[in-house]
């Protein structure tokens, strides 16, 4: 089930969704069944095949030329989107997980609305589940005003069909104005992430502005569930603007789908931490690794690599989740990866930098719903400049974070083992 949307389901009573999802994620995980990927690399992620790899194998190629700003925080994240939409010329698309009621929302609803009301193609679409908590008068402001309002995979209790997609929610979060200029990150709209994760109240996260002809491979990501969603192709040059070069950073969009049947986002992964000769930094919201990646994560140690993580504290919106999270740790620890839980507010950040060169942001976390259940889509940027800004990120929020040893892990409470593994084996409906 989708972790934001704090299991709170509007439209279906929770007991029988509860159920529902029970039996969808079983016969999920028999055709889902965990890839057995076999990765021995003679190269590190500043090897040239490294390149090839995530654009040869993977797909699509990293193009030069662009420019990524990074924004923490709601106090800078949301003014720089509202601007971003408040200037659209031609066209906004707008896809996230996330849209629900308060002020964020109805400003980003007035905003969309108005640009709308002013002859600007608005294409937006939502998570059914994920936005079942949206005010009812935002939707009805934005048809009214001419904004196209797509949900993704809505449930019908007379459609058999829709049973089987409940538990395949699109993830992305992914807003293109003009063509020109993008924004993706970890961040819903919702007051959650506003402010300054000042407080339990307001979360920690980061977003990103793209400027570049990375920019057509962000809206190309929207327009693949927009198009499975409508049947509308929405091409020309409203859409594909020319993109001269806005910088220098080497970037990719990478995205993944349920509906493909692949483990495109895991394999994307699993490929960075072989590819790793020193360092492994990663953030996780919800970090849950499956077997393929801890072993992963623990050949990088025997090379010698160093891996620090760090994931939520006690203040997580999933008790479950960490529970999860906490019974898959020992083998980690005891091979010397540092974890460290982060204190101050939820931590919602999503992260990975190797060997201070390669970076990946975006919507995907580190657990089997990421991997096998969300569509998802991450920015890959190959840049020493820009992984040392991450670095920086990466390195204060550390600040605010408690390190969980190996010798903690062993002497946790028993009742806390207990409820670890009885929520590690339910860690495949999370």
């Amino acid at each position: 089930m989708p972790h934001e949307s704090a299991r709170t389901i509007p439209r279906l009573h929770f007991q029988a969704f509860l159920a529902l999802g029970l039996l969808l994620s079983v016969s999920g995980c028999a055709s889902n069944k965990t890839a057995a990927f076999q990765i021995k690399l003679d190269y590190t992620v500043r090897d040239p095949q490294f390149a090839q790899a995530m654009g040869n194998l993977l797909g699509p190629p990293l193009v030069p030329g662009n420019r990524c700003t990074t924004l923490r925080n709601g106090d800078q994240i949301f003014p720089a989107m509202l601007e971003a939409i408040r200037s659209a010329n031609k066209t906004i698309t707008l896809e996230t997980y996330i849209y629900w009621s308060g002020s964020i929302g109805r400003e980003f609803t007035q905003a969309l609305s108005e640009r709308a009301r002013a002859g600007v193609k608005v294409h937006v679409m939502l998570d059914w589940l994920g936005s079942g908590r949206i005010n009812q008068e935002f939707l009805k402001t934005m048809k009214e005003s001419g904004v196209e309002v797509c949900e993704y995979h809505p449930f019908h209790w007379w459609d058999p069909a829709t049973y089987r997609q409940i538990n395949n929610r699109t993830h992305r979060k992914l807003l293109i104005v003009d063509g020109k200029l993008g924004f993706t990150g970890g961040v819903g709209i919702a007051d959650e992430w506003g402010g300054n994760a000042q407080d339990p109240g307001h979360w920690r996260d980061n977003h990103y502005r793209i400027e570049g002809p990375i920019v057509a491979q962000l809206q190309a990501a929207f327009l693949d569930n927009w198009m499975k969603s409508t049947g509308e192709v929405l091409a020309g040059e409203s859409y594909f603007p020319p993109l001269a070069n806005d910088g220098k950073l080497w970037a990719q969009v990478f995205k993944s789908s349920s509906q493909s049947g692949s483990e495109s986002m895991e394999l994307m992964m699993l490929l960075s931490i072989a590819a790793a000769g020193d360092h492994i930094r990663l953030e996780s919201a919800y970090f849950v690794p499956n077997t393929l990646t801890s072993e992963q994560l623990i050949a990088a140690r025997r090379r010698g690599v160093s891996v620090e993580i760090i994931v939520p504290g006690p203040k997580i919106d999933e008790k479950v989740v960490r529970q999860a999270s906490h019974a898959t740790w020992g083998e980690l620890l005891e091979a010397g990866v540092k974890i460290y839980e982060y204190q101050p507010t939820m931590f919602h950040c999503k992260q990975l930098v190797v060997d201070d060169i390669w970076v990946s942001i975006g919507s995907s976390n580190l657990d089997n719903r990421s991997f096998r259940l969300n569509d998802e889509a991450n920015l890959n940027v190959l840049d020493p400049k820009f992984a040392a800004e991450q670095i920086g990120v990466f390195e204060d929020d550390k600040r605010h974070s408690h390190e969980f040893t190996y010798e903690m892990w062993r002497h946790r409470p028993m009742g806390e083992k207990i409820s670890e593994q009885f929520a590690r084996m339910l860690s495949w409906l999370l």
